[in-house]
């Protein structure tokens, strides 16, 4: 099932099942709309106790850089909150295998050229997802709501 307007910030609701096993209709007072706006803030309430979070995707990266760049270039995947996951050698080369937000990705290539002196490669492929961690949902939630606002307001 999906949800168009996500709750928690707009985004949409995945890998959701709802079983609706009640429901009464009186052919004079019941309205199609009645049954549709209690159904959807039904749905809210129940989604928010069931503390949901925000997914972001996790790229697999592998990166090939001379080995005097080594330490530049995993400190700079640190800090774009990347897993190392291990490291080859190949030749005068090394593989730098690891994880990373692909929020963090952008414009990496030309990251990687700068750390390098443009002798620095890499490749990207999807993996999985996982958590946003607590305080990056938190921004991301703020600013969903003072966006919302701001259509709300035009």
């Amino acid at each position: 099932m999906l949800v168009p307007d996500g709750v928690l910030a707009g985004y949409r609701v995945v890998d959701l099942k709802v079983d609706f096993y009640d429901g009464k209709q009186h052919p004079v007072d019941s309205k199609d709309i009645a049954f549709q706006m209690a159904g959807k803030q039904a749905f809210r309430e129940a989604f928010m106790d069931a503390q949901p979070c925000l997914l972001e995707p996790i790229l697999n990266i592998e990166i090939r850089v001379p080995d005097n760049f080594m330490g530049d270039v995993m400190g700079d995947m640190s800090s774009r909150r990347g897993k190392i996951i291990g490291m080859d050698a190949e030749g005068e080369s090394q593989l730098i295998r690891a994880q990373a937000p692909q929020s963090e990705m952008y414009q990496y290539s030309t990251a990687l050229r700068s750390l390098t002196g443009g002798r620095g490669i890499h490749s990207e492929e999807f993996s999985h997802y996982e958590e946003v961690p607590r305080d990056m949902e938190t921004k991301v939630v703020a600013a969903a709501k003072a966006a919302q606002n701001t259509e709300n307001k035009e």
